[in-house]
């Protein structure tokens, strides 16, 4: 088998060059999406470094579609293609990430005293005020958490209130804030710590 003919203008223009691009162009629109990211949450410094690889890649991906002459139609399919690959990667890796912090809203008609205590024992601040409804009095719960910590705190409002109604919105600066830690396995962790360096 001749491999140089893998390498052949027509093989590398209607095979190759296409894949390229649809890999670069997720790469670049991946990019795009974490320096919005970055951007809402007020990281400054990191976000002027995506958007210089970003505008790089896109760049040497425009430059390569200006050279086949826009006649080259999988390239151009290639590069839409990347560009909805990418937002769908982008917004995959922004749920990995899972960084910034996050304001818990919980509205609760019933007596929120047991969720309240187990927020407060898990280590979460909280605020509550006493509001009133369309249907009566209502208790209001706000807190300010990592953004990791969601899928724990709607579990707790789902054990203690089902029918509970919370609403979570992205929170950009944060002057002073209580943050969760979990204060029985720090103990724990000091204790066993603590029994270690006493055997020793």
């Amino acid at each position: 088998m001749d491999f140089s003919a893998l390498w052949s203008a027509d093989v590398y223009a209607w095979c190759i060059l296409p894949v390229l691009i649809f890999l670069a162009r997720i790469l670049d629109v991946s990019l795009g999406t974490i320096r919005i990211i970055f951007i809402s949450r007020d990281l400054k410094y990191f976000a002027p470094f995506i958007g210089f690889f970003e505008v790089l890649i896109w760049l040497l991906v425009i430059r390569q579609i200006m050279l086949s002459e826009g006649n080259n139609v999988i390239c151009l399919i290639a590069y839409a293609a990347g560009f909805a690959s990418g937002t769908f990667v982008g917004m995959y890796l922004e749920n990995v990430l899972s960084f910034g912090r996050v304001l818990i809203r919980i509205i609760t008609r019933k007596e929120a005293g047991d969720l309240v205590e187990y927020l407060k024992e898990s280590g979460y601040g909280l605020t509550c005020v006493n509001a009133t409804g369309a249907t009566g009095p209502v208790k209001l719960v706000f807190s300010v958490v990592e953004r990791h910590d969601i899928p724990n705190i709607v579990s707790i409002i789902k054990r203690f209130n089902p029918n509970a109604f919370y609403t979570i919105e992205d929170v950009r600066f944060v002057s002073e804030n209580v943050l969760p830690f979990r204060i029985k396995e720090s103990r724990m962790l000091i204790s066993a710590l603590f029994q270690r360096r006493t055997a020793k």
